[in-house]
């Protein structure tokens, strides 16, 4: 990814976690004045190929994954300490790179939800009505698995942290981790179970919930995966040590820097003083260039 982060990484966004939480407060905003609007703005992909609706590939992004309460300000501010933790740790461009995968992975998981009910569940996407089927999905499609992953990355990089679970019981961070990836991994299998369930104003079999999450899930956390894949050697590195790699190759950037012309009798050249011209001169025997200073007032070299 050295080569992306060169070309792309100037157009990260720093602080990215605390522009997530302005997304949601926007979005709280319009749950108070109009709860209903929000239905316009989920991932429905029924609607942006059907309809045209476009932009709910954005939109959804400000959709809260839960309702407003005081329990929603702790989480909110819970993952906004790891997210700049992350970002503070992995550097900002690879944290955006891992959450936008999230993002995008999210939204291709929708598209192929929709693919799969029409090819395999095409009698209950005739049944409930096309536009009513997908409206129940889409309203499943959130950041809130995208959340999740963060929480999983974050004990990955730092497994044996400690936090207070409840504020008041110590317990290291990698615990959590596996206690939650245990946790999704039995709502992936098993889901809603059988029987009817009543979700989006419809009754629907839990079959059918249950396979529509487990797309949710899948396509949520696969940044994680992708990261622990390409990402192991990172993994279990101290911030301390990830922070003096990154300031090492800082470093080497400001060090080793190639220069393309330098005057051979001052020393100067295009990085310190653009704005000379630089030539080579041919009476000169060897390589010699010079700037437009010196390029006729020096003596020539001979190598006789």
């Amino acid at each position: 990814m050295s080569k992306f982060e060169k070309k792309f990484g100037k157009y990260a966004i720093k602080n990215i976690s605390l522009a997530l939480i302005m997304c949601y407060a926007c979005g709280y905003l319009i749950s108070w004045i109009n709860p209903s609007f929000l239905n316009y703005l989920t991932l429905n992909p029924y609607e942006i190929l059907f309809h045209g609706q476009v932009w709910r590939l954005v939109t959804w992004l400000i959709v809260p994954p839960e309702s407003f309460s005081f329990f929603t300000l702790i989480m909110l501010y819970f993952y906004y300490s790891l997210g700049t933790t992350l970002e503070r740790t992995w550097g900002t461009y690879r944290y955006n790179v891992y959450l936008f995968l999230g993002m995008i992975f999210t939204a291709v998981g929708a598209f192929v939800l929709m693919g799969y009910s029409y090819l395999f569940e095409a009698e209950a996407v005739a049944l409930y009505g096309a536009e009513n089927y997908f409206a129940v999905f889409a309203s499943r499609f959130s950041t809130y698995y995208v959340n999740m992953s963060i929480f999983l990355a974050f004990a990955s990089t730092f497994p044996n942290m400690q936090v207070l679970l409840l504020f008041l019981i110590p317990i290291k961070v990698k615990v959590l981790g596996i206690i939650y990836g245990v946790m999704l991994v039995y709502q992936f299998v098993t889901g809603y179970g059988n029987g009817l369930i009543s979700y989006g104003g419809m009754v629907m079999p839990a079959q059918l919930l249950t396979i529509g999450d487990r797309f949710v899930i899948g396509a949520s956390l696969l940044n994680f995966v992708v990261f622990f894949l390409t990402g192991r050697s990172m993994i279990h590195m101290s911030p301390k040590q990830v922070k003096r790699r990154q300031e090492f190759k800082r470093e080497v950037k400001k060090t080793v820097r190639v220069t393309r012309h330098k005057c051979a009798v001052c020393g100067r050249t295009e990085e310190t003083n653009p704005e000379l011209e630089f030539r080579f001169c041919s009476k000169c025997e060897g390589n010699y260039e010079y700037c437009q200073d010196h390029l006729f007032t020096h003596t020539h070299v001979k190598r006789s």
